[in-house]
């Protein structure tokens, strides 16, 4: 039986001194050149060096503790970040100091794939070895990209940011979706093999569709953002802002941007779409409202608990999507061999 939740995260700089070697944490054996460090490290400064995502962890890992002991659920709520601190492996450290001997994990991250699944589970292996005898055994909980109150939580978000649009121009605007891109090779490997791939992209436009169609939203475009890397890799395309040009010259004068691959307000979703896209659109005269992510509202906290109780009673996955979601692996172990494997970087 477990005795603690272990929120695991990607982790960002907290001050101007952590934004360097946090990024070189995040590109550590990928060869980034020193000037795209520094470009990216702008973005960050840019806020003060400070990236939300700790912080809005902070506030999830408060309300998921006051979830639980409203379930009346017994489990200490601990932190651990792949690239910032609290390091994962010194929060598994203290787990064991504290006497823990088995955990469940819920990563921020809905999705399948290697960077969104795959990479926990690498995490959470490196964690335990860097511990070694006795470390807790961790497991960690299922992707959720269509529970029904993570679809819920953007669908509410949806309808509230189309109030935010002037009256004479919400019946026209277009809906369009936002997730992390990856690189396609990435994206082809995504899920185990049997499945046949592209199993992150699968599962994004199936968000997409659900909280489209719980909104009212008949049509709607997803797209992506914040790619990176050398452009001779082809990642995941539209990006945002060259959409935005796409739909002004159809016409469209307004947009609803959801950033359906982010639990919450990341740098990324601040920096790409609340100023590179909003500023191209207000460049093309487009009325621009981007929703709210999911991560602060009440029914966040309340899946976490009740991923937490459907996996202790064994009970159906709650679930609107009709592609698969996988999960749950213990002390990262992978789901199926050659499931979610890193593709090979090129060399040049």
């Amino acid at each position: 039986m477990p005795q603690a939740l272990l929120l695991l995260s990607f982790g960002g700089p907290e001050g101007p001194d952590d934004v360097l070697p946090f990024l070189e944490n995040v590109t550590r054996g990928r060869g980034v050149p020193p000037e795209r460090l520094a470009e990216v490290a702008q973005h960050y400064l840019h806020f003060g060096g400070v990236s939300p995502i700790n912080a809005l962890n902070r506030e999830l890992i408060t309300a998921i503790e006051a979830e639980l002991a409203a379930s009346g659920r017994d489990l200490p709520v601990y932190f651990g970040n792949r690239n910032w601190h609290p390091m994962v492996e010194d929060t598994v450290a203290r787990m064991t100091a504290d006497g823990i001997d088995s955990a469940l994990v819920f990563p921020t991250s809905a999705w399948g794939g290697y960077s969104g699944c795959r990479q926990y589970d690498e995490d959470i292996a490196r964690a335990r070895a860097a511990v070694g005898e006795g470390a807790p055994t961790l497991t960690k909980l299922r992707q959720y990209f269509d529970h029904p109150l993570f679809i819920a939580a953007f669908a509410d978000a949806i309808t509230a940011a189309a109030q935010q649009l002037p009256a004479d121009k919400r019946e026209g605007a277009r809906l369009v979706f936002t997730a992390h891109s990856i690189p396609e090779s990435a994206d082809r490997s995504a899920g185990p093999p049997a499945d046949g791939g592209r199993l992150y992209s699968r599962q994004v436009n199936e968000a997409a569709r659900l909280a489209a169609a719980a909104a009212g939203f008949a049509d709607f475009d997803v797209v992506w953002q914040s790619r990176s890397g050398p452009p001779q890799i082809p990642w995941l395309e539209p990006d945002i802002v060259d959409h935005l040009d796409v739909l002004h010259g159809k016409g469209i004068d307004a947009v609803i941007v959801c950033p359906i691959g982010f639990v919450a307000d990341h740098l990324e979703v601040i920096w790409d779409l609340d100023n590179e896209a909003a500023t191209r659109a207000a460049e093309l005269g487009m009325a621009f409202v981007r929703t709210a992510t999911p991560g602060t509202d009440p029914r966040f906290a309340r899946m976490v608990v009740d991923l937490i109780a459907e996996h202790l009673t064994d009970a159906p996955a709650a679930a609107l999507g009709a592609v698969p979601r996988y999960g749950c692996t213990v002390d990262g172990a992978l789901c199926a061999p050659g499931c979610c494997a890193l593709p090979q970087r090129p060399t040049r």
